[in-house]
């Protein structure tokens, strides 16, 4: 049956589209054939973070009906499909939001997942990937602006006859982590479904124009994002044989370091 999940945010900046662009990467790798969507199509950033900024036809078209969604599907990376935005004024213009049902009825017959990734902020824009997804996943940073944002959101996914599955934690700090999660829950009223921590190799990759989980697949990032991927396809999360080995690595310096003490 096919999934077709929203990530959603409060506000800009919260890593929505890296978070989408490899959770997409790591459901393909798993097997599942997967598509990723940019929904933004006044602030379009998907297709710049995978190089595909110059591409011919893109959602703008579509919506303008211009193109079918067909014409819109581009590879990604680990046989991901990709479904940008475009990033001129004039096709923002020129796009009608209302036609983005349309595009989806056809797009849900040819993949297991559909991952959108939606405008920031409550916009008439941004309401419809609320509306249309079968779960709503809120990506919020650890600030408390961003969580009473993500509120808001959840608020508005519910106004408009959605349902939000969880939150995701990301740009966590280590040490914290697990407090800040039992806030979020407790305030948002859902799940959080995964933690992934601040890790420098994400803005490294991105500089590559390349999902962290591929260009650096042992950070901490990519063993988050791998592990919330295995629990939405109902699979067993297996570690790298790398990051098994440093996490041996890292367990035996703690109870070498107590043993110090």
């Amino acid at each position: 049956m096919v999934r077709v999940y929203t990530l959603a945010s409060g506000k800009g900046g919260t890593g929505k589209t890296t978070v989408t662009v490899n959770l997409g990467t790591c459901l393909a790798q798993l097997g599942k054939e997967t598509f990723i969507m940019d929904a933004d199509i006044g602030m379009a950033n998907l297709g710049l973070v995978l190089g595909l900024e110059d591409v011919p036809i893109t959602l703008h078209e579509v919506l303008a009906g211009k193109a079918n969604i067909k014409d819109a599907i581009y590879e990604g990376p680990a046989g991901l499909k990709v479904v940008p935005s475009g990033i001129s004024l004039q096709g923002f213009q020129q796009a009608d939001p209302e036609k983005l049902k349309d595009a989806l009825k056809e797009l849900v017959n040819l993949c297991d997942y559909l991952l959108i990734d939606a405008p920031a902020g409550i916009s008439r824009d941004g309401v419809i990937p609320l509306a249309i997804a079968d779960e709503v996943i809120l990506v919020v940073n650890p600030e408390l602006s961003s969580i009473v944002d993500a509120l808001k959101t959840k608020i508005l996914t519910e106004v408009v006859g959605g349902h939000v599955m969880g939150a995701i934690l990301n740009r966590s700090g280590v040490e914290k982590a697990d407090f800040v999660s039992q806030k979020m829950e407790k305030v948002l009223g859902v799940k959080v479904i995964g933690t992934i921590p601040e890790d420098p190799n994400i803005r490294k990759a991105t500089s590559f124009k390349t999902p962290v989980v591929i260009k650096y697949p042992d950070s901490g990032a990519s063993i988050a994002l791998r592990r919330i991927a295995a629990n939405m396809a109902g699979m067993p999360f297996k570690e790298s044989p790398q990051a098994a080995k440093d996490g041996f690595v890292d367990r035996f310096a703690k109870v070498l370091f107590r043993g110090k003490r």
